[in-house]
Order: structure tokens, then sequence, then C-alpha cells
């Protein structure tokens, strides 16, 4: 009985202690719940949103981009160094600055002109009398043009040399060119003149050499970059359009990256290649030219008339060259010469990097970047772009510095040092930043160019981000419309969505020119492009036509491009709104479905393109479609879940489980095996250069294609390993999706 009373007493005073310390805890007592737990399942806030809308100032961007573009400013230069200091200063300001700002010293192997003995292309008749001798530099319209620091046009990376030739027009210096040229024309000994497009800059003269070709001259033709026109009282500083002596200057390599440290950062002490093992790189003397002097030379062309559509619109029909120039001309039997002085040399540059830390997730990361140096003052390319994140960075350090706000996550800002020249990622992606936090980096911000002129938004980006810039772009005010940017994109712009309906368009990231490429294409981390872009229905212009010439100065980007700025205000809303839901957003805004679409397109065009060639050689693409319908399925199982949780009252470790299976889809597409000959792109959906104009899977198309020309067994089982590759790299994504294994 005794030990019966004794159980029930102590009974119940557990039960009343077990009450008193439930009363205690479960009470609410205002301050008692720690800050990390409401911090941990707070969401973006859309009235932090408005507030950072709202402060965006044109005003601002305006003098931003003049004091980016009052000096030239190339890589490495004094110019580009003011520029380093500019950025630091803003963003260490005690009052708008970031939490912290830092400098990364690279040593960069670059390409200079000599300036005192500038490259020249000249006409020299037999007895050595100089008949013609093209400009060494555009004819100034202001003061910009004059200054002395503005570079002399040239090809960067191209050799040093002395060659002289017959003069041949080898169109796009495309390899169909020059073998068209080669049915008719020895080309052994002559030198091509050749127009921008149709194959990348290098390649024109990689092309060119393989037939013989010792020196080659490019030019833009103004049927592409000018409408047609080519009055010099019709283009800048009367309109837009490219001045007759404006020369198109540019990186010649075909990788991206520091040319004599592949995959390692350029540091002072980094084991650097022999320069003779560098490849990508024209093997023979080349030279820009404006189309001027390019008028001159090709209009006095012998031959045949190059076929319709090689034509262009200087005056006159153009002739495929004797080679050589016609009997009625007075450069009548007379050689081309090309001296070149181009020098190799090490020299230090600079990213400038700053930081936002996060106060839930600081080890989580969202990248906002955009490169600095330009071949001359660069007011559009790059300036309009770091204007932007200039101005952003302004108005979110005001935020953190008052008190009221800071981000989830971190965010870096980076202004990448040597772009221009090539080296996007040789510093991006290969030091302690960057490849070793690439597994905690959630998205890549891009904006290089933020504005090409005032029409419509444009934007690349991998699938699982659309939807976020579907979602910042209804947020934010179309220029001189009542529309919103999301709105005005679709009228410019648009696809039907098996999913949405009718929706804007938005473009891959499958090319290799832009500060985006080491991020998505070697690191798979989600990316994006964002810039304002001009009308494609109202001219032919295949970008802005004063790019990389000594015009692209501020008087040219605020009168011709955004006079008033507001179109890089909407890039900087456009673009400053998804950082903010990437780096505040408690779940990140991805969608895997939106991917499975993209997947989809790929493989219907795979299988009405290729489909019954390859079955032909008996090689199957059931297992293709087989893995892209796992991912789809899973896709939207993830989706749905996501869609049907509670995700505020979920524990952090699930909220953080789903995004890192958000965070790391587009890693689980990398395969460092699929491009062996490729240097520095892993992504098998997206990011491979391809050479097949078939939109589907890169690896698989250029090896069908490959197959096909040649019918070799061999090519056509690189064909069927392609397909194991995509396939295998789909259902591991798919895997990944999943809760668990």
């Amino acid at each position: 009985m005794l030990k019966e009373v004794l159980l029930c007493v102590l009974t119940g005073v557990l039960a009343f202690t077990v009450g008193i310390l439930l009363g205690h805890f479960a009470t609410d007592k205002g301050g008692s719940v720690p800050d990390w737990v409401r911090d941990a399942s707070r969401d973006v806030d859309e009235s932090i949103i408005k507030t950072f809308l709202d402060e965006l100032d044109t005003n601002e961007l305006r003098e931003n981009l003049r004091e980016l573009t009052k000096v030239p400013h190339m890589a490495t230069s004094a110019g580009d160094e003011g520029t380093v200091q500019f950025l630091l200063k803003r963003w260490q300001d005690p009052a708008t600055g970031l939490d912290n700002a830092w400098r990364e010293d690279y040593k960069v192997y670059l390409s200079f002109p000599d300036k005192t003995n500038p490259n020249k292309v000249s006409v020299v008749n037999p007895e050595s009398t100089v008949l013609f001798t093209a400009r060494e530099r555009e004819k100034p319209y202001t003061p910009d043009q004059e200054d002395p620091e503005v570079v002399q046009p040239f090809a960067a990376y191209s050799p040093a040399g002395n060659v002289k030739g017959k003069l041949v027009f080898a169109n796009q210096g495309k390899m169909s060119d020059y073998e068209l040229l080669n049915r008719t024309l020895d080309l052994r000994g002559t030198i091509a003149i050749t127009r921008y497009g149709g194959a990348g800059r290098s390649t024109k003269a990689i092309n060119a050499a393989k037939f013989g070709v010792v020196g080659l001259l490019v030019y833009t033709d103004p049927y592409e970059m000018n409408d047609g026109l080519v009055s010099e009282s019709d283009t800048y500083p009367h309109s837009w359009y490219l001045p007759p002596t404006g020369v198109e200057r540019g990186s010649y390599s075909i990788d991206f990256g520091d040319l004599l440290t592949p995959y390692l950062a350029a540091k002072d002490d980094t084991y650097r290649i022999p320069k003779e093992d560098i490849t990508g790189i024209p093997p023979i003397p080349t030279q820009p030219i404006g189309f001027e002097d390019a008028e001159k030379l090709i209009c006095e062309l012998d031959g045949d008339d190059a076929p319709d559509d090689w034509q262009g619109s200087l005056n006159c029909k153009y002739k495929l060259g004797g080679p050589g120039f016609k009997a009625t001309s007075s450069f009548n039997n007379s050689n081309v010469h090309l001296d070149t002085y181009n020098t190799g040399r090490l020299e230090h540059s600079a990213n400038v990097m700053g930081i936002i830390r996060g106060s839930v997730e600081p080890d989580r990361y969202v990248i906002y970047g955009n490169h600095r140096d330009s071949w001359v003052h660069g007011a559009i390319d790059p300036s309009s772009g770091t204007a932007v994140m200039l101005e952003i960075t302004r108005v979110l350090g005001k935020m953190v510095k008052e008190g009221k706000w800071r981000p989830r996550r971190s965010i870096i800002f980076g202004s990448w040092g040597a772009e221009e020249f090539g080296l996007i990622g040789s510093a991006e992606y290969t030091e302690e930043y960057f490849s070793k936090l690439s597994e905690r980096t959630v998205a890549y911000i891009n904006v290089d160019i933020s504005v090409f002129a005032n029409a419509t938004l444009r934007a690349s980006a991998s699938p699982a981000a659309h939807g976020v810039i579907f979602t910042a772009s209804k947020q934010v005010d179309a220029p001189g419309t009542t529309l919103s940017v999301y709105e005005n994109w679709m009228q410019y712009s648009n696809r039907t969505s098996p999913n949405y309906g009718i929706i804007p368009n938005v473009g891959f990231l499958t090319g290799a020119g832009s500060d985006y490429a080491p991020f998505m294409h070697y690191l798979g981390i989600t990316s994006m492009d964002i810039s304002y872009y001009y009308d494609r229905t109202k001219t032919r212009a295949r970008i802005y036509p004063a790019y990389h010439t000594a015009y692209d100065t501020f008087d040219y980007a605020s009168t011709y491009i955004d006079p008033g700025f507001t179109s890089h205000q909407a890039v900087a809303r456009t673009a400053g709104n998804v950082l903010l839901r990437l780096a505040d957003s408690l779940l990140l805004p991805f969608n895997c479905t939106d991917y499975a679409e993209s997947l989809q397109r790929y493989l219907s065009e795979a299988v009405t393109t290729f489909e019954q060639k390859l079955a032909a050689q008996g090689i199957s693409m059931e297992s293709l479609k087989t893995a892209v319908k796992l991912f789809s399925d899973t896709a939207s199982k993830l989706d749905r879940l996501i869609r049907d949780s509670d995700l505020a009252n979920e524990t952090p470790l699930k909220i953080r489980q789903i995004n890192d299976q958000l965070m790391l889809l587009d890693r689980a597409f990398l395969d460092p095996l699929a491009f062996p000959e490729q240097y520095g792109f892993r992504h098998v959906i997206w990011a491979s250069k391809m050479s097949s104009s078939v939109p589907t899977f890169p690896g698989l198309a250029d090896a069908v294609e490959k197959a096909m020309s040649t019918g070799l067994k061999e090519d056509w089982d690189q064909a069927h390993k392609h397909i194991s590759i995509v396939t295998q790299a789909i259902a591991g994504a798919a895997h990944t999706l999943d809760d668990v294994i």
C-alpha cells in the first residue's frame, strides 16, 4: 500500500514538473524566442523590394557612367587602375558601401600594339611605291577620340609580322568561304580580307592559314552594322551608326582564360606554359580596318563576282580577287603589305570584390558580376553594366549601413579586370573565391552590357531561373510605355510554353564570350545574363554599331542609346529585384519543371532531326527519351512538394535540403570528360561550343552532323557515345531531385 502511495506521489510530482516546464517554454514571452528562430523562417519582404526599386536613381546612373568613361581604360592601363580605385572608394564608403571590399591581383598575358611603331596596311606596287595606306587611327569627332590613350585598332594576340601578297575577298572567313575560293583560286601567299560575323575573330585567321593565306584584314561591313548607310553624314555623331573610319577591336583568341595558365589562377608565381604552346590564336598577322579603307581595297579587286550572299553595302559589286586587283585599277599588279608589331607580355590586372554578408546563411552566395575593362572609353561595353552594378550596391549598401536590411544569404559583387582580352574566367573560376565555393554558390547574375538601346529587356538564363526573372520583370515599369517590363518584353520576343501559354522568350546560355561563361559552362552555377536591347525588327545591326570602337563614349550612350537613363534604371530594377529574391527568399525561387520543359524542347528537336538517321546506324534514342521523362516526373514531384508544404513551419534542415537540391541542379549536368577538345566546357546541356545550328543537345548535334558528313563508323560511335553522355547526365540530375535514394 505504501509503495502505491509513493508511486502516486512521484507520478504527480513528475506531471507537475513537466507541466511547469511546458508552460514555461510554451508561453509566448515576446522576446524570449531566439532571433535565429524568427530569421530562419523569414521569407523575402516585398516592402524591402519596393523600397529598393524606388531608390534606384537615373541621375546616379548617369553620373556613374560619366565617371567610368572619362578616360580610356583598357585592361592594365592607368585608366583601368583609376576605375579600380573608383570602385574600391565606392564599396568602402562608410555610408553606402559594402561590408567589405578588396582587390584580387593577377599577372596575365595580354597583347598590345607598339605605340611607337603602329601596325600598317598599305598597297605597294612592284617599284616599291606606296599607293595607299589605311588609317592608323579613327577620325575624331569629339575630344574623346583625341585622347592620347586611345589605343590604335589592333587584333589582340595576332602575331607580329611583315607579309605581302595579292588580295582576295573571303566573305566572313568561314571554312566554307575559303573552300569556295579555293575551288578557283590558288590562295597560297595571298592576303585575305573578311568582314566581321559568321565566324569568330580568331577562327577567321586560323581558317585562312589552312589554305596558305599569309595575312588577314577584317572590317565591319555597313550592311550588317549600319543598315547599309555609309555616308559620314548618316553616321555618328549624327546618328548611332558606325562612322566610316570606325574599327572594331577585339580579342582574337578562341579559349577563355589566361592563355599561359589554363585552369589555374594567373598569380605571380603560377606555373605558365611556354608561349609557343598557346593555341586558338591567329597563326598569321591579322589587322582590323574601317569600312572606308575596306571599300578602297574591295572595290578595286579583280576576278569573278562574289556570290549574292557575300555582297555588302560598299559602293561596288564585290569580287573575289584575281587574286589581286583589276587591270584598270591604279593598284594593278600591286601587293597588299601588312606590317604588325604587336607584342605579348605579362601585366598586372585586378578584380575588385565586395560582399554583403548574409544574416541566416552567410555560407551561401549569390554572385553579381560585370567586367570593367574596355578597349577605349567603353560606355556601353562594359561601363553601362558597371554603372548599374554601382547603383545597386549604393542602394543596398545604404540599407545595410542604416540597419534597415540584411540579406538572408551573402551577396558577392565582382568587377572583372580583363574580359575584353578573353580572360573571362581565368581569375573568376580558378581561385579561392569561386572554384572552392562553387558548391555553396546559389547563382551568378551577369549584367555585362546593361543597355544596347531602349526597346525591351533581353535575358538568357538557365531554365531554372526563368521564373524569378519573370516575377521581377512584372514589378518594373518599361520605360516610355504604360506596360511592365514583362509585358513589353513579351510584345517584342515571345514563345508558347506548354505549361504557361505565351511567355517572353528567354535565351539559353550557350555562348562563350561573356562573363557568365566560366560560371555556367565550367562550374555549373545557375546563371543569367540580363540587358536592355534594341528592336531587332528595325535594324540589321548585329550589335550596337559603336561596339569596341573609339566612338563608344558617354556622348554616344547619353545621346543615342539611353538619353534619360531610364533603360539603365529598368535593368537595375529588374536585375536587382532578381538579386534580392535569390538572396532573401526562404526557398530559392528556382523551378525544376521549367528545366524539364527545356529538356523536352531539346529532346523533341533531336528526335525530329536525328532519330531516323541514328536508327539507320542501329543507334536508339529510347534511353534518352526515358531519361527526360524521368527528369520531368521527378521535377514535377519536387515542385508539388514545395507547393503543398507549409515551408515557414518546416525545420531549417528541411528547407536547407530542398534549397541544396535546387542550387546544385545545374552542377548535376557537368561531365569533365564530355568535351575533351573544348577548353572550359563541362555542362552537357548548354555549354558546348556548337558547330551545329540545330537547337538541341550540343554534343549530340555536333557528333551526328559530323558522322553524317563523313559516314565513318568511328564518328557514328561518337554520336552513340554522346547519347549516352547526355542520357546519364539527365538521369543523374533527376536523382538529385529525389528526397533520398
